[in-house]
C-alpha cells in the first residue's frame, strides 16, 4: 500500500510586498501546514524583484523553512506571467499535484488552504473560492466604484465565456484569485507559453481552459479581506484586457463558437441561394408555395453540403450508401424547416404583400429555421456515435 502524500504547492505571486510577505509566510509554515495531515505542503513565492525588497525577507525565511522556494524574475512581467513562471516551477520541480493560487496581504484567508485541499480529495479537480455564495463576501470596506465594477466585471466575464451552458450558472465567481488545481490532467496538459495575457485576465483564459479539460469544479466561500499594506496587483488596463481576452478565449477556443460561426456562414450562404431563387421563381409567375418550396430546397442541398465537409467535418459522412441515406434522412428532418418557411412565408405575403417577401425571409430563418436546423444537425444527422 502506497502512503506516500500528495503535493500541494502555494503560489504567492509579489511585488512591493515587504510588510506583508514574511507574516504570510510565518502564518502558513507555523499555523495552516501544520493542520493539513494528509498533504506535503510547499510554499513558492514569485517576486519580479521588488525594488522595497519583498525577495530579500522570502530568502531570509528560507532560513528557517524548509519547504520555501523562491523565483525571482528580472523585472515587473505582470501576474499572469509570474502565475504561469509559478505552476511550471511547482510541476517541474517541486513535483506538485495541487497548484493552490494565494496572495500575501491575507485578502486570502489562509484557512481556505485545508478546505479546498478537502475538496481536491474529495474528487474536485478546480476548486475556486467564490465571494458570490453563501458564506462568500467582499470586504465591507470597498466603496460602491469598487464593488460596482467587481460584480459587474464578475457578470460580463461570465456572460462571454459561458452563457448560455451550466457553468454560467455553476461558476459564480469567474474573476476569484483563489483556486486549487489539479496538476494531472489538467494543468499539465494546458499550453501556458501563449496565453493571451500575462495579466489580470490571466485567470479567465485559465479557468475557460480547465473547463475545457472537463475539470469538476466545486466552489467554496471566501470572505475576501480588505488590503491594508502593499500594492494592488490590478493593473490600469485591466477592464480593457479582460474585455478583449475572454472575447478571443470564447471565439477562438471554444469548439461550440467555432462551430456555430461556419454553421451560420454556411446558413448565410444557403440564405442566398434561397434569396435568389426565391425572386426567381415567383418572377416567373409560379405560384407563392411553389416558390418558396423550390427555393428553400435548394438551399436544404447546399447546406447539407457545405455542412458535410466544413462545419461537421471531425464527423464527416463518407461512401455513396451513407451520404444518400444520410441526405434522405437531413431532408425528411429538414421538412420541418421546408414546411415553417413555406407556411410562414406565405401567410407573410398574404398578410405583408409580396412587395415584403425578402424581408420576410430573413425573419423567418434568423428567429425559427436557424434554431431547428441547430438541433436537427446535432442531434440527428451528426450526432456524435
Amino acid at each position: 500500500m502506497n502512503n506516500k502524500k500528495q503535493t500541494a504547492v502555494v503560489v504567492i505571486p509579489t511585488y512591493n510586498e515587504v510588510d506583508s510577505i514574511g507574516k504570510m509566510i510565518d502564518h502558513l509554515f507555523k499555523k495552516t501546514f501544520p493542520q493539513i495531515k494528509n498533504w506535503h505542503c510547499k510554499l513558492l513565492v514569485v517576486d519580479d524583484t521588488s525594488p522595497d525588497g519583498t525577495y530579500k525577507v522570502v530568502q531570509e525565511k528560507q532560513k528557517k523553512y524548509k519547504d520555501l522556494y523562491l523565483l525571482l524574475n528580472k523585472e515587473k512581467a505582470g501576474i499572469g506571467n509570474a502565475y504561469v513562471k509559478g505552476f511550471k516551477e511547482a510541476m517541474n520541480k517541486l513535483d506538485a499535484d495541487t497548484i493552490i493560487e494565494f496572495d500575501s496581504d491575507f485578502q486570502h484567508p489562509p484557512e481556505t488552504i485545508p478546505a479546498m485541499l478537502k475538496e481536491i480529495e474529495n474528487g474536485a479537480d478546480y476548486v475556486l473560492g467564490s465571494r458570490k455564495i453563501k458564506g462568500g463576501s467582499n470586504p465591507k470596506g470597498w466603496g460602491f466604484k469598487r464593488v460596482f465594477f467587481s460584480e459587474v466585471g464578475g457578470f460580463t466575464a461570465r456572460f462571454i465565456l459561458f452563457f448560455p451552458f451550466k457553468n454560467f450558472f455553476k461558476i459564480t465567481d469567474p474573476t476569484t484569485g483563489l483556486k486549487a488545481s489539479r496538476v494531472k490532467g489538467f494543468v499539465n496538459k494546458m499550453d501556458m507559453d501563449n496565453l493571451y495575457t500575462k495579466s489580470f485576465a490571466y485567470k479567465l483564459e485559465f479557468l475557460f481552459k480547465m473547463v475545457l479539460l472537463g475539470a469538476k469544479i466545486k466552489e467554496i466561500p471566501l470572505q475576501f479581506g480588505l488590503r491594508t499594506v502593499g500594492e494592488s496587483k490590478i493593473e490600469p488596463k485591466t477592464a480593457a484586457d479582460t474585455l478583449k481576452t475572454v472575447l478571443h478565449v470564447r471565439l477562438y477556443d471554444d469548439p461550440f463558437v467555432k462551430k456555430f460561426l461556419k454553421f451560420g456562414t454556411v446558413g448565410f450562404i444557403g440564405y442566398l441561394v434561397n434569396a435568389t431563387l426565391l425572386q426567381l421563381v415567383a418572377n416567373l409567375g409560379q405560384p407563392e408555395w411553389m416558390a418558396w418550396g423550390v427555393s428553400t430546397e435548394a438551399a436544404i442541398i447546399s447546406n447539407f453540403t457545405l455542412n458535410n465537409i466544413w462545419t461537421f467535418k471531425s464527423d464527416k459522412i463518407k461512401g455513396l450508401s451513407a451520404l444518400t441515406k444520410k441526405f434522405l434522412q437531413f431532408n425528411f428532418t429538414s421538412a420541418g424547416a421546408l414546411i415553417i418557411q413555406t407556411v410562414v412565408g406565405t401567410i407573410g405575403v398574404s398578410v405583408f404583400g409580396a412587395q415584403y417577401r425578402q424581408l420576410l425571409l430573413p425573419f423567418i430563418i434568423l428567429f425559427l429555421v436557424l434554431p431547428y436546423n441547430w438541433i436537427m444537425y446535432n442531434k440527428i444527422i451528426w450526432k456524435k456515435k
